[in-house]
């Protein structure tokens, strides 16, 4: 969210990001300490999203393709569609057993839609428009690719590996809230307003980390993508945190970071449920990566016993969301990068990534 619009001094009506407005569902109203009224506006925010997608869910299948995509803010029309796609497949491998032919059919349905998304392209649009089409088409091929994948592989069980290790998009009525599914495990929607967000191109490379990373977050514990420069980790962290609607924050770690600014980041965090993604995290120095250790420790924990708040290392009572997470990247075998200790590399689930698939 980078502006938002007053339609009086104390009153805001919509929210910007990258170009794109959308109008809150609510008005927010400033009243108050800077704190109050920000948390204010980013419950309002999260609401006004939640609303927008519920809505979006119904309409996915009633509506033209091209209205849907350019009808609504970028981010939910792209998760409209993979809402679709993930019920014809779901719905195609339920009753595959029984019904030869129904697979074909899903292919023939998720194909025509990606040469409709291709055809669209072809119009005069505006520039936002365009990048927002193109976001879905680079979505929309893998999903093609998966499910012409499926069809090769005879895969014909809902609760086959080969259809789990997929990101798997559904709204839950009863929760009232949208759920990802990588494998086993379920990741609740962020609903952080991400606007007119370009996404990576999903690769065999991309999809081995996206199953690495969530069973890390799965088991309580952070991720560690490993390799040269170029390889796409923090791009990948990134994307991964872009599909489950988070804000993923970026820090360029070096030797002149010490615990006591380490432990704030980490406490920030934890409070606000984002993901931060430590750049090049065998930079610092040793003895600060052994209490980095204990810091990320004492969060793990807290999460793992589904704790509300808990006291973190300096002794302060802190707030915990649950859905915070900690991911660290490294170049091994540069000059002036450290081994990690060993209680550090206990907490990270590491995957590494050599060569990017072309």
């Amino acid at each position: 969210l980078s502006s938002v619009t007053f339609s009086d001094p104390t009153t805001m009506t919509e929210m910007h990001s990258g170009g794109e407005k959308v109008t809150f569902e609510k008005p927010v109203v400033v009243q108050g300490n800077v704190e109050a009224w920000l948390q204010v506006l980013v419950d309002g925010m999260k609401e006004s999203l939640r609303a927008i997608i519920q809505r979006a869910y119904s309409e996915v299948n009633e509506q033209r393709l091209e209205d849907f995509i350019f009808g609504h803010p970028a981010q939910v029309s792209l998760l409209g569609i993979q809402f679709q796609w993930t019920a014809d497949m779901q719905t195609g491998l339920m009753s595959a057993k029984n019904d030869k032919s129904i697979m074909s059919k899903t292919l023939k349905k998720v194909d025509n839609c990606l040469k409709e998304m291709v055809l669209l392209t072809t119009k005069e649009m505006p520039k936002l428009s365009r990048k927002n089409l193109e976001t879905c088409i680079t979505v929309y091929v893998h999903q093609r690719d998966t499910s012409d994948d499926l069809i090769k592989k005879k895969i014909k069980e809902p609760s086959d590996f080969e259809w789990l290790k997929n990101a798997r998009f559904m709204w839950r009525e009863d929760q009232n809230s949208v759920f990802t599914s990588i494998c086993d495990v379920d990741f609740e929607y962020s609903f952080e307003y991400l606007g007119v967000k370009e996404r990576l191109v999903i690769t065999p490379l991309t999809d081995i980390c996206y199953v690495t990373l969530s069973q890390a977050l799965g088991m309580f514990l952070g991720g560690a993508p490993a390799g040269p420069a170029g390889t796409g980790k923090t791009e990948t962290t990134k994307d991964l945190g872009a599909t489950l609607g988070k804000f993923v924050v970026v820090f360029n770690s070096s030797d002149q970071m010490d615990y006591m600014g380490l432990g704030k980041i980490y406490k920030g965090l934890a409070q606000s449920g984002l993901w931060g993604c430590f750049d090049e995290f065998n930079r610092i120095n040793l003895d600060v990566l052994s209490v980095c250790a204990q810091q990320v420790y004492c969060v793990l924990s807290a999460i793992r016993d589904r704790k509300k708040e808990f006291v973190f290392t300096d002794g302060n009572t802190v707030s915990l969301d649950p859905r915070v997470g900690y991911f660290i990247t490294m170049n091994p075998g540069y000059a002036g990068r450290q081994e990690l200790p060993e209680n550090l590399k206990a907490l990270f689930r590491g995957v590494t990534m050599m060569v990017p698939n072309r």
